[in-house]
């Protein structure tokens, strides 16, 4: 009998060696040998967020306020307007963005009313992230505007239109809802000075830029 027993210990102890042995952590190699997951490598680059990626094409549209500038021969004395803006862009890297864009701005100043419709092409610098990135921009481009001042000596009226080359610089931000829409804010100054004939003949230079505000939508196809 004692030599069963003795057996049946002798057993018990050796299997207790073998499953010892058999749960001790594999080396580094044979850990994943099998395909198992591996650690990321010490300094991976993270990947960009989903809609920071090299040639993703977006749509915008913008809808706001627009402040006239209040330069004595620009829009002193007129009115807080409205504002609108669209276009197309392109991150061409998760820092850069380029864009063109067609808007409108008006102002009014009782009787008197002014109109620009700027179409600009631009370029953002952008700080990725995942959900919120802010940007500033600067652009350049043709600035459709008309101008009406009616005066009580009709020879004094303007009511003229020109086109002419002027700019923007701005600053905003993307809030990304999910990787294809955001909400956009956006403040922009306009650059422009077209020239206006009254109804005597007198040329006459006017700043017609100021600040457009706006709110809206980014999309990315």
């Amino acid at each position: 009998m004692k030599k069963i027993a003795s057996l049946f210990l002798s057993g018990l102890f050796f299997a207790a060696l073998s499953s010892a042995a058999q749960a001790q952590p594999l080396d580094r190699h044979e850990r994943y040998r099998d395909g198992g997951p591996r650690p990321p490598r010490r300094g991976a680059e993270v990947p960009p967020p989903q809609h920071a990626v090299y040639g993703q094409p977006y749509f915008f549209a913008n809808l706001g306020l627009f402040e006239p500038n209040d330069s004595a021969n620009g829009l002193e004395g007129y009115d807080t307007g409205g504002n609108f803006n669209i276009g197309i862009g392109s991150r061409v890297s998760p820092v850069l963005a380029v864009e063109g864009s067609l808007g409108g701005f008006s102002a009014e100043r009782g009787p008197d009313e002014v109109t620009v419709v700027p179409l600009t092409f631009g370029v953002r610098l952008v700080i990725p992230h995942p959900f919120i990135e802010p940007y500033i921009g600067a652009g350049a481009g043709l600035y459709f505007a008309d101008l009406k001042e009616p005066r009580s000596n009709p020879v004094l009226s303007i009511d003229d239109s020109d086109t002419v080359f002027g700019g923007y610089g701005s600053i905003g931000v993307d809030a990304w809802l999910n990787p294809r829409t955001a909400l956009n804010f956006e403040g922009r100054y306009h650059w422009a000075e077209p020239t206006f004939t009254a109804a005597a003949g007198n040329t006459f230079d006017v700043k017609v830029g100021g600040w457009t505000i706006n709110l809206g939508v980014r999309l990315s196809f």
